[in-house]
C-alpha cells in the first residue's frame, strides 16, 4: 500500500490484518498510539498501523495513514455493524460539512464517482501544507497538530448526527486561545517569545482575549469538554506549546497545573502530559525539523514572513483590487495608520481579509487550520502594497 498512489484506501480497507487491528482498538488506546507516533504533536515519526510492505513512508504518508486509521477506528467504535462503504460515505459527507466555503478540499464536483478516490484527494489536501506552500522545515504546530480535531469532530458528527463545523471551529478556538495563554505565562520572555504571543493575540478569530496580564481562563470556555480524550488533547497541545530545552519555569508550571484543574484532570495526568512531550522531542528531535533550530519562535516568524511575502507580492494587483472594492475594509485600514482600531474593528478587518483570501486561490494558506495566525503578517504587508496616498497621514 502506497499512500501517494491512487487506490490506497481500498487496499487499506481490504487488508484483513488491518481489519483485525481496527476492531481491537479502543478510543483510549488509539489516542495513546497516536501520541506515541507523534501524530498528536504534529509530526508523525511512525504509523500506528503495522507496515508490512518494503515501502519507507515519508512523513506526509505516515500522517495520511494515521489520520485515516484514526477516522476509521472512530467510525467502527461508534457505529454498530460498520461496513467499509458506509464508512467512506460518512467521511465524504463529514468533510463536505467542514468545507463550508468549498475552497479547501471540495473535490466532489471534479472527481470521478468513486468515493474512496474522492476521500484520498480530500485527505491529501487536508495535510498538504509542508510539501507545497510551506517549507519542509516550517512549524507543524499550526497545521498537522490540529488534525486530531478532525477525529473528534467526526466522532461528534456520528454520535449527534449534526453538522460538525461549529464543534470543529469551537475546538480550534479553544486550542488557539489556550496556547496563547500558555505562551503568555512565561516568567521571562525574550523578544521572539513576545513576538509569538502578540501573533497569537492578534490572530484570535472567535473570542476576544485580553493581552493584558489579567487575561485568564475566564476568557476560554472549557466546560463543554467533558470527554477525557478532548481534555488530554487540549493538555497535550498546550504542553507542546510551552516546551523548551530546560525545565518549565514557575509561571509555566503554575499555568499547566491550573489548566489541569480547569479541565478537572488529576495532577499526575498533567505531569505525564508534560513529560511525554519532553521525552518525545528528546528522542526524536533530529526527525522534527521544527526543533532543529536554536529558537523555534524566531524560525517560525522568519519562514512564515518569507512565504507570506512571496505570495502577497505575486498577488499584489488582485489583492489591491479586492481590498479597494471593500469600502469598510479600506476605511478601517486607512484609519489604522493614524489610530488604534477597537477590538470589534480588528475582528471586522480580520474577517474581511479572510474573505478576500478565499477568493485568491494561492492565498489559501490563510484558511488552513491555524491560518488565522498568519493574518498579522498579511496586515503588515498591506500598507506597502497600497498607493502612497493611503499612508500620507501615517
Amino acid at each position: 500500500m502506497n499512500p501517494s498512489t491512487s487506490g490506497w484506501i481500498e487496499k487499506f480497507l481490504n487488508d484483513p490484518d488491518n481489519d483485525q487491528q481496527i476492531s481491537d482498538w479502543s478510543i483510549d488506546q488509539l489516542y495513546s498510539d497516536l501520541r506515541r507516533a507523534g501524530f498528536i504533536y504534529g509530526t508523525s515519526i511512525d504509523t500506528i498501523i503495522s507496515n508490512k510492505s518494503d515501502i519507507v513512508y515519508s512523513e506526509e504518508e505516515k500522517t495520511k495513514i494515521n489520520l485515516f486509521t484514526a477516522l476509521v477506528v472512530t467510525y467502527h467504535d461508534t457505529i454498530e455493524n460498520a461496513n467499509k462503504e458506509d464508512c467512506i460515505e460518512a467521511l465524504v459527507q463529514f468533510y463536505n460539512f467542514l468545507d463550508t466555503k468549498k475552497s479547501f478540499f471540495s473535490f466532489t464536483n471534479v472527481l470521478p464517482a468513486n468515493k474512496s478516490e474522492k476521500l484520498e484527494k480530500i485527505i491529501h489536501a487536508r495535510i498538504q501544507t509542508n510539501e507545497s506552500i510551506f517549507k519542509k522545515n516550517f512549524s507543524h504546530l499550526l497545521t498537522n497538530a490540529l488534525l486530531f480535531i478532525d477525529v473528534l469532530a467526526f466522532d461528534y458528527y456520528l454520535i449527534h448526527d449534526k453538522n460538525p463545523f461549529e464543534y470543529a471551529a469551537k475546538m480550534e478556538e479553544t486550542l488557539t486561545n489556550t496556547v496563547f495563554l500558555a505562551l503568555n505565562s512565561k516568567e521571562k520572555q525574550d523578544e521572539y517569545d513576545q513576538l509569538l504571543v502578540k501573533l497569537f493575540a492578534s490572530s484570535v478569530r472567535y473570542t476576544d482575549i485580553s493581552t493584558e496580564e489579567e487575561a485568564s481562563f475566564d476568557y476560554i470556555e472549557l466546560d463543554p469538554y467533558t470527554d477525557e480524550i478532548e481534555k488530554k488533547y487540549i493538555l497535550d497541545l498546550t504542553s507542546m506549546a510551552v516546551w523548551n530545552d530546560k525545565k518549565l519555569d514557575k509561571g509555566e508550571q503554575t499555568f499547566m497545573s491550573t489548566l489541569g484543574a480547569e479541565l478537572e484532570i488529576p495532577e499526575d495526568i498533567v505531569n505525564e502530559s508534560v513529560n511525554l512531550v519532553q521525552v518525545f522531542i528528546s528522542d526524536h528531535k533530529d526527525q522534527i525539523s521544527y526543533f532543529n533550530y536554536s529558537h523555534p519562535a524566531l524560525h517560525f516568524y522568519q519562514q512564515t514572513s518569507k512565504t507570506v511575502s512571496v505570495l502577497i507580492l505575486r498577488n499584489k494587483k488582485r489583492l489591491i483590487k479586492e481590498i479597494s472594492e471593500s469600502k469598510d475594509l479600506m476605511i478601517l485600514l486607512g484609519q489604522s495608520t493614524v489610530r488604534d482600531l477597537s477590538k470589534e474593528e480588528k475582528k471586522q478587518v480580520k474577517q474581511q481579509l479572510l474573505d478576500i483570501c478565499k477568493t485568491i486561490p494561492s492565498l489559501a494558506i490563510f484558511i488552513l487550520p491555524g491560518g488565522s495566525l498568519l493574518l498579522p503578517l498579511l496586515v503588515k504587508f498591506i500598507p506597502q502594497l497600497l498607493p502612497s496616498a493611503f499612508n500620507e497621514n501615517k
